[in-house]
């Protein structure tokens, strides 16, 4: 067979005609006559291909791309982040632009009255004759803030339901009240003590959490136990029933 397909070389004993040359990176290459020779290189070899498919077998469990797939889905996992990023982004969107699911704003709750402390502060006022009164000194007492308020009749009820021992207490921010009821009852009477006193700086208002009273004929009442608990404060008192039954538990 000639042409170089296992004939005779040609002539000066170059390389048979389509055959090219191996690459000159592999060296030189020897043939053993005995396979055996490569028995090292085999199992080098077998080896290696072992790893490859027991690797082959954990990427398929788990579904990983094989080596050959990775360049292929190298942009699938970025792009389908995006994707997603992207659908959440427009759900977002139509959920806070869709008609009627606007949520109402939400409002502050607040106490239909004020939300003083649970104990009458430890105030000094002042009394007609412009000596200082410790508050706490008179208790219990029934305690009626009559700023601008034309109560003597309010005072007088209040006077005449309390028990006795009960100090009735008129406090307004005036410089001068009138001395009229100011004078103590007699001890031995049983009647409550109706004193007037003054608080220019308004510090039992702003205590309880308070604003200015306007003219009228309404007063604020604070019913205050011995120990200074605050059993209760109604406001806009303008008749002796709308506190009857709390002063009947003040003793």
């Amino acid at each position: 067979m000639g042409n170089g397909n296992g004939g005779t070389p040609p002539d000066g004993g170059g390389r048979p005609e389509g055959v090219p040359d191996l690459p000159p990176e592999w060296g030189t290459v020897v043939i053993p006559d005995d396979a055996r020779e490569l028995a090292e290189e085999s199992a080098a070899i077998r080896r290696e291909l072992r790893k490859e498919v027991n690797r082959s077998g954990w990427r398929r469990l788990f579904g990983w791309p094989s080596r050959a797939g990775a360049a292929e889905t190298s942009l699938r996992v970025p792009l389908l982040i995006m994707a997603v990023a992207v659908l959440a982004t427009l759900t977002s969107l139509f959920a806070v632009a869709w008609p009627g699911q606007r949520q109402p704003p939400a409002v502050q709750q607040t106490a239909a009255g004020p939300s003083p402390s649970h104990t009458l502060p430890a105030l000094d006022l002042i009394d007609v004759d412009g000596a200082t009164v410790a508050l706490r000194g008179l208790l219990p007492a029934a305690v009626l803030l009559t700023d601008g308020c034309d109560c003597d009749g309010l005072v007088a009820d209040t006077a005449a339901a309390a028990r006795p021992g009960v100090t009735v207490v008129t406090v307004t921010k005036a410089t001068a009240p009138p001395p009229r009821a100011n004078t103590p009852r007699a001890p031995g009477s049983g009647a409550p003590v109706v004193r007037t006193l003054t608080d220019p700086a308004g510090g039992l208002r702003t205590h309880l959490q308070l604003g200015t009273q306007g003219p009228g004929s309404v007063a604020t009442v604070v019913l205050v136990a011995r120990t200074g608990e605050i059993l209760a404060m109604r406001t806009a008192v303008t008749s002796i029933e709308q506190i009857r039954a709390d002063l009947a538990r003040l003793v």
